[in-house]
């Protein structure tokens, strides 16, 4: 008997439902994996509630876990039973048992638990393009992050500091302000009771910003804008408070000729060998020190309602895991 977590109808946290499903064996370039812990990320909202589209009904949500390969399907290659391994992009880890792309997997060091790697698969891999390839860190730059003390946010806070910039970090508590100045951020905004553009030119002396990454949305837009300096970059990367509507790119020239990007990890692991380079260069990160991976809360699978709505009210902070 095997169990996972379904959607039906898209909607808030109630619709995530506990139920019993059907596994087949896996298909042509598909690895079956049993899971040992597995991952929550805003992203999983964005399917629940329809912003994003999941193509099927119902669906099972979830896009990043770790476990152990129980079978392997015609075609495949280099994956064996019993390998460890784990993924941030696939979507269907809300489950005990499932089948998955192949393409889409990667090996894991020995020297990285299961449970950590379900932390930071997707959250880890989504920092990695942020401060290497959307934009890529020099030592001496100043970026403006919100979020600081999220999953995403306290991972690129440590990479970030690890690249030689300077961090300035939003926060919603002075709990989580400990946190992002634990893991490295040199100045922390209560955005509850400060206004975050007037204290980013505070603290910068009116130099402002060279990059901001606002994974927020709409809570946080136009204000953004106003933190960066002539010809800096905009890098919105979620839609924690709901996606952003009627961007104006007349504004970017107002504001000094800025520059605009909405990416997406799935852009950045499309291609095998882009996968695999990127989530090398993650665990080398973790395993040398330079990055470590929190991990705050931890719920059961069938909880997944729960971890939901604790994330949802802002009440999460680091990484989330469900066991099965």
């Amino acid at each position: 008997m095997v169990h996972a977590i379904q959607v039906h109808t898209p909607g808030g946290p109630d619709v995530l439902q506990w139920e019993e499903v059907t596994v087949p064996p896996p298909g042509p370039g598909e690895v079956q994996v049993r899971h040992t812990a597995i991952g929550v990320n805003f992203i999983d909202v964005y399917f629940r509630n329809g912003l994003y589209k999941a193509g099927t009904s119902p669906f099972v949500p979830g896009n990043e876990g770790a476990g152990i390969v129980t079978a392997v399907g015609p075609g495949v290659e280099g994956f064996h039973e019993g390998d460890r391994v784990a993924y941030g992009a696939a979507l269907g880890s809300y489950s005990e048992i499932r089948n998955a792309p192949a393409a889409q997997l990667v090996h894991l060091p020995d020297a990285i638990d299961d449970r950590t790697a379900a932390a930071m698969m997707l959250k880890g891999l989504t920092a990695r393009y942020l401060v290497r390839r959307t934009h890529q860190i020099k030592p001496g730059e100043v970026i403006l992050l919100h979020a600081a003390a999220g999953g995403v946010g306290q991972i690129l806070t440590q990479w970030a500091k690890h690249l030689g910039a300077t961090v300035i970090g939003t926060v919603g508590s002075p709990e989580k302000a400990e946190m992002a100045r634990a893991n490295g951020a040199d100045h922390v905004i209560l955005y509850r009771e400060e206004n975050f553009v007037q204290r980013v030119k505070e603290i910068t002396s009116g130099k402002l910003c060279d990059v901001v990454y606002d994974g927020i949305g709409q809570a946080t837009y136009p204000a953004s804008l106003d933190c960066l300096r002539p010809l800096g970059l905009f890098v919105s990367f979620g839609n924690a408070s709901g996606p952003i509507r009627d961007f104006d790119l007349l504004t970017l020239s107002q504001k000094g000729s800025l520059f605009a990007t909405r990416p997406t990890l799935n852009t950045f692991v499309s291609k095998r060998e882009e996968l695999v380079g990127g989530a090398n260069e993650l665990f080398e990160a973790v395993l040398s020190g330079a990055v470590k991976i929190p991990v705050h809360q931890v719920f059961a699978l069938k909880d997944a309602r729960r971890a939901h709505e604790e994330l949802e009210g802002r009440a999460t902070s680091g990484s989330t895991l469900l066991m099965p």
